[in-house]
């Protein structure tokens, strides 16, 4: 084989020569440095094998990535040496121990692979020296790497004499730049960042960063041996001291009751298939049990703890049986409507049947008061025939409450996760954590963020509660969580949910349930299954004039009220009598109606529009009051609670009339000379939102102009300084409490009509909604003609 000259093209167009090379694994070598090393890819043993044939010098650049077997250009460094091959040894047919001498510094310009050998072309790259300026320079970090050498040498004196020797009795920077890193173990990173510098001065502080980082961590090294040097020393004087004690016991023919009930643990244990970590701390526990006297306080701890690990379900599974039509009849049985929300539920089932790998899915039932979160979740458990477990999460602040406490405090518990397993008897039922958006944070920790281990699929399989501190597969598990909002849940927590949303009954919802369901348990419950009627008319009085709610909460104690005003009147009379209870004698029974009309513009007003809010227990008609006083100066008073952003609202509907006041007849009017004042009422009741900005826009607009404004139109929608309608959230709810106010018409920001896909159907029957992108259609819209005003 001979050497081969190519043309690559340069800035210069020369000639250069390929020479072998050989990617080194590990190891960095410097010019004026023998090394010896072996060498065991076919490759380089070819390269070596050519280089002493032809009595050639070798190119030897280090390799970044060792795992690397065939490396190419980008898989090697910038810089390497050219050696000479001084001596080779051939130990067996694929390993061969090669003795080199580096020669000069060299910079890899180009490589080939397609050769029996790697052939680099190479440019000489020699190292600047030290100019004069920098004399003073190099002598001091001469001065500081013999000085770090030797804090070096203090903690790592097993290097040979000569090294030693030729380090501290060098003066030479170039010498040590090149002498040092060659003969002491750094890592070939720190090294090739040494070879990488192209001066002396640049070599001789890395040199100096790279000794002080060695020291640093060689002296780290020390420490953590002296310490366990120390503790070992500590263990087995124990050791042979509790030795000691046994013997002295048996002799004495002491016995104890503590070892007993050791053993009688170590049996227990046996027989419960434990994973490793868990057998070994609690036989670690049992063996401490068996060293202590059996009325010390510290075998008490000891035991209550065995008991409370042991009586783990640990491995306990309750058989799963997913039956989808059995799922729907349940869930229809004891929960009316909710049509989309028993849609997501069964798929969800379905999918759990068809895949065994869904495991650790966190659902999130959202939704306002009283709309049947936790029966849901009752329903569910009953589906896949789990066994359920509740936890109240309101209110709670200390995260040991999740976690648990150290066995280091008196009176320590586990936390309530492991406590619900404990009480269900079985690793992989059905959890229910209810009220997560109440969880709060002090002093104490933040309970959501304990949460974020136990709900995390990929890692609640080991979950350690600190009481335990063993861990426990929690994979198995199904969490489901309920929140009136998701608004206060932590994002983190929030995004390893699954969030269903449950609506806001409708008025022929709540019917239905009322019926079916609150009716008949409240008569079973009061004893007067039989001998009380209630109407459907009384029914719908109850709910349309003594509750306003989002859920059916209220609308039960209202019966229950009814039912036990009847059971009075039966009990005190003498002979057995069945009541009917119709609309009409509701008012006798509990008195008059409870539900006020809400105050909304029902006459075509002008100045009033209304406007649709949303809130955590469903959606309400929020009307806006606009008044205009002449002789003013120009004053804008703004009340009835309003946050900033309804304050910002306002005045951008006050910039809009201003821009158009031509186009609705007020360029007559002098904004300078009149005070307006906007009212939103409730005011005893906070209010803030961008989503009113539309109906503050109306409200003013009306009452600048004296048109009227619809009174069965309701409206959301955010506004900007041009007029454009921007989209808004909870449209949902808001749609709700349009129906509940018997509007016909509510104006829809055009870009959130695609939600209106979660609205209730009897909602969209009942209701026309009009997609609207800015403020001039809504105008157009609302305001009626002047004549008619």
């Amino acid at each position: 084989m001979s050497s081969v000259k190519v043309k690559l093209k340069t800035d210069k167009d020369r000639q250069q020569i390929l020479v072998p090379t050989i990617a080194l694994r590990g190891l960095v070598v410097f010019p004026n440095n023998v090394v010896h090393f072996e060498v065991g890819r076919p490759r380089s043993i070819a390269a070596i094998e050519w280089a002493m044939e032809n009595s050639t010098n070798v190119f030897l650049v280090a390799q970044k990535d060792m795992d690397v077997e065939n490396p190419t250009s980008k898989d090697l460094y910038a810089y390497g040496v050219m050696a000479e091959v001084k001596q080779i040894l051939k130990v067996s047919d694929d390993l061969v121990k090669v003795l080199v001498e580096g020669k000069y510094r060299a910079k890899l310009e180009k490589i080939q692979t397609d050769a029996d050998f790697l052939q680099a072309a190479i440019q000489p790259a020699p190292v600047r020296g030290v100019r004069p300026a920098d004399a003073p320079r190099a002598e001091a970090l001469v001065r500081s790497i013999r000085d770090a050498f030797e804090e070096y040498l203090a903690l790592n004196p097993r290097l040979p004499k000569d090294v030693i020797y030729n380090i501290l009795s060098s003066e030479s920077p170039t010498f040590l730049a090149e002498y040092v890193p060659s003969n002491l173990l750094f890592k070939y990173a720190d090294k090739q960042k040494i070879m990488n510098e192209n001066s002396t001065l640049a070599r001789l502080e890395a040199l100096l960063t790279v000794f002080t980082k060695e020291t640093k961590v060689l002296s780290i090294e020390k420490e953590i041996q002296d310490k366990v040097g120390e503790q070992m020393d500590k263990n087995q004087r124990d050791y042979f001291l509790r030795e000691q004690m046994r013997a002295i016991s048996e002799e004495l023919d002491e016995e104890d009751d503590s070892r007993s009930e050791a053993e009688n643990y170590k049996k227990r244990i046996a027989k419960i298939d434990l994973p490793e970590e868990a057998r070994e701390k609690l036989l670690k526990e049992t063996d401490r049990l068996y060293k202590m006297q059996g009325s010390s306080q510290e075998a008490s701890v000891i035991r209550t703890y065995l008991d409370t690990c042991l009586d783990l379900p640990w491995n306990v599974l309750t058989p799963e049986n997913i039956d989808i039509a059995k799922a729907q009849t349940i869930l229809d049985k004891e929960h009316y409507g909710l049509k989309k929300v028993k849609e997501r539920i069964l798929e969800i089932l379905a999918v759990r049947k068809l895949s065994s790998e869904v495991h650790s899915q966190i659902i999130c039932l959202v939704g306002p008061p009283g709309v049947g979160k936790t029966s849901i979740a009752t329903s569910i458990a009953k589906c896949l025939g789990r066994k359920y477990a509740r936890m109240s999460l309101g209110g709670v602040r200390d995260e040991a409450e999740i976690r648990g406490h150290r066995r280091t405090y008196i009176g320590a518990m586990p936390g309530k996760i492991i406590s619900a397993i404990n009480t269900s008897k079985s690793s992989n039922p059905l959890i229910l954590l209810d009220e997560v958006d109440k969880l709060a944070s002090d002093f104490r920790g933040d309970p959501a963020a304990a949460l974020l281990e136990a709900l995390d699929p990929e890692q609640n399989s080991t979950f350690k509660d600190l009481y335990l501190d063993i861990p426990f597969d929690l994979s198995k598990v199904l969490f489901i969580t309920t929140a009136n909002s998701t608004d206060t849940i932590p994002r983190p927590l929030l995004d390893r949910m699954d969030v269903i949303e449950l609506p806001s009954y409708t008025r022929l919802e709540k019917f239905q349930i009322a019926k079916r369901h609150l009716l008949p348990k409240q008569l079973r419950l009061t004893g007067l299954k039989g001998r009380v009627r209630i109407t459907d008319s009384a029914l719908t009085a109850l709910i349309d004039g003594y509750t306003q709610e989002a859920g059916v909460r209220s609308l039960e104690r209202v019966i229950t009220e009814v039912l036990r005003k009847c059971a009075k009147t039966i009990a005190a009379a003498e002979e057995e009598q069945s009541i009917t209870i119709s609309a009409r004698n509701l008012e006798e029974l509990i008195g008059p109606v409870r539900v006020k009309p809400n105050f909304s513009n029902k006459t075509n007003a002008v100045g009033i529009a209304n406007g649709l809010a949303w809130t955590s227990i469903g959606g309400e008609l929020l009307p806006i009051e606009v008044q205009v006083i002449e002789n003013g100066s120009g004053a804008l008073e703004l009340t009835g609670s309003l946050g900033e952003v309804m304050k910002e609202s306002a005045k951008l509907a006050i910039t809009f009339a201003k821009v158009h006041a031509k186009e609705y007849g007020l360029d007559q009017i002098d904004f300078k000379k009149i005070d307006i004042h906007i009212h939103a009422p409730e005011g005893a009741i906070p209010k803030d939102g961008p989503s009113a900005g539309i109906t503050l826009a109306t409200a003013l607009i009306s009452a600048l102009s004296g048109r009227a404004v619809r009174s069965d139109v309701a409206m959301t929608g955010e506004i900007t300084l041009h007029g454009t309608v921007l989209p808004i959230g909870g449209l949902r709810e808001k749609t709700m409490a349009a129906y509940r106010e018997k509007m016909t018409t509510v104006l829809v920001p055009k870009d959130n009509m695609p939600d209106l896909y979660d609205v209730d159907d009897t909602v969209k029957e009942a209701l026309s909604f009009i997609p609207v992108s800015d403020l001039q259609q809504v105008l157009k819209i609302n305001l009626l003609p002047s004549a008619q005003a």
